[in-house]
């Protein structure tokens, strides 16, 4: 065939996006491995490299070790396990295929969901010697969740079982009652060894009883449907505001669903605010329409304000807006999901706070039932309530992956903890609404003779946070300020009567006094809050419920040896002995700030010091007014 002729039908194959996934050790990188090299897809420089790494940190002995072409970190090859996400193209006269060969060991589910968004089919791998374990139903629902239909079974290792086609049947049977309870109906199921290249290229003469197509073959074969995203509703959210120069306003982005053209009517989401495209341009110069998988520059008639992270829409067919859902969250990090707690969410191009307000229950994922939880832990799958900050744009995941689909971000450490599907709004987030008022905080301030603020005593118990906090207020006070101190027991006794000291009642705790403190310094008061408040993430959010200027953290500092014999309640005693759990300190940790505005080492300033030391910051921030 003429190489012209040649690249053209190239250009007409499909694209399939696939992954592998299944349990630790049931030979996802063989089998990726063993099928680019029996398609003769490796390169001479691979293929050598292949055979030096096989001699010298391989597991085959002397025969090549497929895995290592894609177990590329040290850590993997020395473990033998995948632990990071390997993409790699490769291409036949009938498709061209980008899979993502992902980690099978449970610590590194977070890693097999990136792989997994993008797909279009998963081959889920099983070892014929072991049967359907734990982590292939939780990479089955997994699969199911992120909208996978096209689900190849491979049974591997066939040549360990004396390609039994008893021992191949029952695990067809067990999987396929599981899958029909996720729904994934569209299963294939195919006996594989990857080590030996049975049933990946071409049949094999060792399975005569199975009579359906190669691994290979069939991959060739699944349909993907590109036109569905192509006839949805238009989403394009905005990833670049392009402003070249004064007479140029455009916004670029990727069309993730839908078709696009110039003179079409547009609305911006959240906003609301609508007009039409003017023009749509690509690399090549303008277009006469754009279709999802697109990057495209829109210009619009009318000017408007657009930003990153908005969403543009079709106007007869827009996005949804809202600012609390239902959604299901996958937790991926060792430390646990605390209901309460703010995270950074991020969907698309936008980044709002957000905080799961009531985890509705978690998913067994061998059974499949629904568990009451009050929080996740690791690689856990549940379904909450969450919250976020201001209205955002977006869909039911099941409708569009791109604006329904986000992360989780820990704002402190910046690492991803979860990743979650929409579902839909909750109807309250569409009845409640802020209501304007006409006495404002600076008119409450102005009136008091004073600024208004939030002074924040963290510290262990007795460190003396109360009796400085105390001092500070009786000074304040005689100087005729406005103040209240909201003090962590006296607040145990009415607002949080009912939360007890477990983490999650602790987060929920500080919520709470956040949000009575936030509204006290909208009354014009000045804010003294005495609290252990243990955990940065919570301190972190009280401060950003205020204005910038309108929090001072107040450390106050005492080892804890120091606090225990102190002790003035007696509750290091009665922790000590067991009869108090989750005390901070001793069985519950303690997160000391690390930039706080002021610390006070109560080992060596005394109580009346340290209360000044205060006055003075706030009388410096102009908080005071003219004293009396």
């Amino acid at each position: 065939m003429p190489i012209e002729d040649y690249l053209e039908a190239q250009q007409r194959n499909g694209l399939l996006r696939f992954i592998t996934c299944g349990s630790v050790d049931d030979g996802k990188s063989t089998l990726i491995g063993r099928l680019l090299y029996d398609a003769n897809m490796l390169l001479e420089d691979q293929l050598a490299a292949l055979e030096a790494d096989s001699r010298k940190v391989g597991t085959q002995g002397g025969d090549l070790d497929f895995a290592l072409l894609l177990d590329g970190l040290i850590a993997e090859r020395e473990q033998g396990i995948t632990i990071d996400v390997a993409y790699r193209f490769f291409s036949t006269d009938k498709r061209h295929f980008i899979v993502a060969d992902t980690p099978g060991h449970e610590q590194y589910t977070r890693n097999m969901v990136t792989g997994a968004s993008t797909a279009d089919a998963a081959i889920l791998l099983v070892d014929a010697r072991k049967g359907i374990l734990t982590q292939t139903r939780r990479h089955s629902y997994l699969v199911s969740l992120l909208g996978i239909r096209e689900v190849v079974l491979a049974v591997n290792k066939m040549d360990l079982v004396d390609y039994s086609r008893t021992t191949f049947a029952a695990i067809e049977d067990a999987y396929r009652a599981f899958a029909a309870q996720i729904g994934l109906n569209r299963i294939s199921c195919i006996p594989v060894s990857a080590l030996k290249g049975d049933n990946i290229l071409t049949l094999s003469d060792k399975t005569p009883w199975y009579l359906g197509p190669s691994l290979l073959g069939h991959l060739e074969m699944i349909e993907v449907d590109h036109t569905r995203l192509e006839q949805a509703p238009f989403r394009m959210p905005v990833q670049w505001v392009n402003r070249p120069h004064a007479d140029f306003r455009g916004f670029a982005g990727i069309v993730t669903s839908g078709t696009i053209r110039p003179d079409d009517r547009i609305r911006v989401q959240p906003s609301g605010r609508e007009s039409r495209v003017a023009r749509l341009i690509a690399y090549e110069g303008d277009l006469t329409h754009a279709v999802a998988g697109q990057s495209v520059t829109l210009t619009l008639a009318d000017e408007i304000d657009v930003s990153r992270g908005d969403v543009i829409s079709s106007a007869d067919a827009p996005a949804g807006v809202a600012d609390q859902f239902e959604a299901t969250i996958v937790w991926m990090s060792d430390q646990p999901m605390l209901p309460g707690r703010t995270y950074w969410l991020k969907l698309g191009a936008k980044t709002v706070t957000a905080a799961i307000t009531h985890p509705k229950y978690r998913v067994n994922v061998n059974t499949l039932e629904h568990l009451a939880a009050k929080r996740l832990g690791l690689n856990e799958i549940g379904v909450c309530n969450l919250a976020v900050d201001r209205p955002i744009a977006f869909d039911p995941y099941r409708e569009n992956r791109d604006t329904g689909g986000f992360i989780l971000i820990d704002r402190l450490s910046n690492d991803t903890v979860g990743a979650g599907l929409l579902h839909f709004a909750l109807r309250r987030s569409h009845n409640i609404h802020w209501q304007a008022t006409d006495v404002h905080k600076q008119a409450r301030s102005v009136q008091k003779g004073q600024k208004a603020c939030v002074v924040w005593f963290t510290g262990l118990s007795g460190a003396g946070k109360s009796t400085i906090g105390n001092l500070v207020e009786k000074k304040l006070h005689a100087r005729g300020l406005h103040t209240y101190l909201l003090d962590g027991d006296n607040v145990r006794h009415g607002l949080n009567r009912d939360l007890g000291f477990t983490d999650e009642d602790r987060v929920e705790n500080i919520r709470r006094c956040a949000e009575v403190a936030k509204l006290m310094v909208d009354a014009g008061l000045i804010v003294l809050v005495s609290f252990i408040s243990p955990f940065r993430s919570e301190r972190r959010m009280a401060r950003a419920l205020v204005e910038a200027d309108e929090f001072i953290e107040v450390f106050v500092d005492a080892p804890l040896a120091v606090a225990e014999e102190r002790d003035p309640k007696g509750l290091y005693r009665k922790a000590r002995r067991g009869e108090l759990m989750n005390f901070t300190g001793v069985d519950s940790p303690y997160e000391p700030p690390e930039h706080p505005e002021i610390r006070i080492d109560t080992t060596a300033t005394t109580p009346e010091s340290a209360a000044e030391q205060i006055i003075a910051i706030l009388q410096g921030r102009g908080a005071l007014g003219s004293p009396l």
